[in-house]
């Protein structure tokens, strides 16, 4: 399968899927925020932790400035719940155990770790405006410091 890149002005596919709290989510029943998705490798990893850590601790001011956050992973739904309620975090965790939303978005793909080649979740970040229309597209993003590069990026 042929790696798909998304870029501004592309419509974000759709989806839906339950989060750690049974609930049903997706780019249109978001619509009418501006959202922040964010596909990352494993819950309770320590890079994913201070990933998703960061963007509990900045929630409030993204939201503010009219952003919804939204973490997708290949975890199960009861991973996400017990990792959620361990590290606080209140916003949608997204369990996408078969790929299918990672490869629409082309979060998933070939990489190294550790002079490894293998197949995986790819850090990436995409940002929506209320149409559901893509206005950043981030890819092989790093989990250390990427939640305040992306404030700088959105004027947050």
């Amino acid at each position: 399968m042929r790696r798909v890149r998304l870029r501004r002005g592309d419509r974000a596919p759709e989806f839906a899927l339950p989060d750690q709290n049974g609930d049903t989510v997706s780019p249109a029943s978001l619509r009418g925020s501006k959202v922040v998705i964010y596909f990352y490798p494993a819950a309770g990893t320590p890079g994913c932790t201070t990933e998703a850590c960061d963007f509990r601790d900045n929630l409030a001011s993204l939201r503010s400035a009219g952003y919804a956050v939204v973490g997708i992973s290949p975890d199960s739904p009861q991973r996400l719940r017990e990792w959620a309620r361990q590290e606080r975090l209140v916003y949608p965790l997204l369990p996408d155990e078969d790929h299918v939303v990672h490869q629409r978005y082309g979060a998933w793909g070939e990489k190294t770790v550790d002079g490894r080649t293998r197949t995986g979740p790819l850090r990436s970040t995409f940002v929506l405006d209320e149409e559901g229309v893509v206005e950043h597209a981030l890819y092989d993003v790093n989990a250390q410091g990427h939640v305040a590069e992306l404030r700088k990026l959105l004027g947050v």
